[in-house]
């Protein structure tokens, strides 16, 4: 299975959703994730060797994808459309990160847009969602609106998250008492990936 994590902008939980959905996924089978952001910041994470799976750069990678039953890309920040192309053709899902932020869904929007041309298997991932707020429930009625497809678990907006990538650790991992709520809703996303395309 190949899944390509992609958004037209930063900031909005790319490197976070790949770097979970590894690990997801490696709990399956081995699962590779190559790390085709020119900030590298995938990379980085694994630099402590803690992360349970194997991380790759763009230039790295195939002389190694045949060995994995599972590949998670997290691609560079706003793609070209000739990059997007490529994704759809050779990934069986691209996920589109997002927060309940309005400018954050405006870009998603206009990247569903390019992938809608494209015939491509794609979601959005509601991420960084403050229960505090009615954020998300605004963004989810602007992304039902829009006829976006949408998955059912929603990523909280959790201090664990910012801290875990300098332990170089996931965020079940990490030591915060909410932690697990967040992992939780990385394996639900990870389980509703699985019963999409298997």
């Amino acid at each position: 299975m190949i899944i390509a994590i992609t958004a037209l902008k930063g900031g909005v939980g790319k490197t976070t959703t790949a770097v979970h959905l590894a690990a997801y996924f490696q709990s399956l089978a081995p699962t590779l994730l190559i790390d085709a952001d020119k900030n590298r910041s995938a990379l980085v994470w694994s630099k402590e060797d803690k992360l349970p799976f194997y991380v790759a750069s763009q230039a790295g990678a195939p002389g190694l994808i045949k060995k994995f039953t599972h590949i998670i890309i997290d691609t560079q920040a706003r793609p070209e459309p000739e990059e997007l192309e490529d994704l759809a053709a050779g990934s069986d899902m691209l996920i589109l990160p997002t927060t309940p932020n309005h400018l954050d869904l405006d870009t998603t929007v206009k990247a569903v847009e390019l992938l809608r041309t494209l015939d491509a298997n794609y979601k959005v991932l509601l991420t960084k969602v403050d229960s505090r707020t009615k954020n998300a429930r605004d963004a989810k009625k602007f992304l039902s609106d829009a006829q976006l497809p949408l998955f059912a678990a929603e990523i909280p907006l959790l201090v664990a998250f910012q801290r875990s990538p300098s332990h170089g650790v996931i965020v079940k991992d990490y030591r915060d008492p909410r932690s697990h709520i967040g992992w939780n809703q990385y394996q639900a996303v990870g389980q509703e990936i699985v019963k999409l395309i298997s």
